[in-house]
């Protein structure tokens, strides 16, 4: 949509009054501690929820849905105020279709929450929800999205603070774009000394881990981070392990699939250690403590 289309569309009526709202929402790692207040309340207050089982199974533990038990085989949900939800499960395959059945709930008039992890807006569902509005023509649904915690933070903060500088995020899911485009991503973000955030490390890692070596040295520290924020809930279990550019490639093994964020120090980036563990820390730049 050009900004010449955006500023006419301004200039509409606007949604209609019996329409409900399409809420894009981001519930960070699943877990409650983790989610916004904000993403709990738009969740526990629509009348539909889009979801995978996973998340489902994360929203049940402490009642932001409803549980099976109080679910009938319809995927309706009764709360304990006897609100009434529907819960339906989202899968890859089906992001297209439910895009357009969440349109038509809200012109029914019923508010959605189409749930993601993570951030929506980070590698999420935000831009399919966009691409299929401006596919269908459904100028008349309001979106909203509902930002949440994304994998570089949850990771970062259970490391330390290896991104208090200049960082970037690349995804190496070459499904939507060719393999040249992220190599050339990732050696302009390694030479820039950018530190770098790998996401869907189960494809090409170490391909990845190579580009940036052939730009940095191989004792540039790197954390690999799995399910940050999840515990045990997660796919593989939550864990964290510091190593350097030059071995992050021989641990594979620590490498778990879609849970697992890499996440590349630049040439400030280094240790520090307390009683209890070591942390990874990025400078914000050549400060002293005075300066602060």
């Amino acid at each position: 949509m050009s900004v010449d289309d955006a500023d006419a569309s301004s200039e509409t009526a606007g949604t209609p009054a019996d329409h409900g709202t399409l809420y894009v929402v981001g519930i960070g790692p699943g877990l409650p501690d983790h989610m916004t207040k904000r993403a709990k309340e738009v969740i526990e207050s629509v009348d539909v929820v889009i979801a995978s089982s996973l998340y489902q199974e994360f929203l049940r533990d402490d009642g932001t849905i409803p549980s099976e038990e109080r679910t009938d085989e319809d995927g309706i949900a009764t709360r304990e105020d006897g609100f009434e939800q529907e819960i339906v499960r989202s899968s890859m395959g089906r992001q297209i279709e439910l895009a357009r059945a969440a349109f038509d709930y809200v012109r029914e008039g019923k508010d959605v929450a189409h749930v993601s992890g993570g951030d929506p807006s980070v590698y999420g569902k935000s831009d399919l929800i966009f691409k299929m509005a401006e596919e269908e023509s459904a100028t008349d649904v309001p979106i909203e999205v509902v930002p949440g915690m994304t994998a570089a933070l949850g990771g970062a903060a259970n490391v330390g603070a290896p991104l208090c500088n200049d960082f970037c995020t690349v995804s190496l899911s070459d499904k939507w774009r060719g393999w040249d485009e992220i190599e050339e991503k990732l050696r302009a973000a390694a030479i820039s000394d950018f530190v770098i955030v790998l996401y869907n490390c189960w494809r090409n890692y170490e391909q990845a881990v190579e580009i940036v070596r052939e730009e940095r040295t191989d004792d540039a520290l790197v954390a690999i981070v799995n399910d940050a924020g999840r515990a045990d809930a997660g796919r593989n279990g939550e864990s964290q392990h510091i190593t350097t550019l030059g071995e992050a490639a021989d641990h594979d093994d620590k490498v778990s699939g879609m849970g697992t964020s890499l996440i590349i120090g630049n040439h400030e980036t280094e240790t520090w250690r307390n009683d209890d563990r070591t942390y990874l820390v990025t400078p914000r730049g050549g400060r002293d403590v005075d300066d602060f």
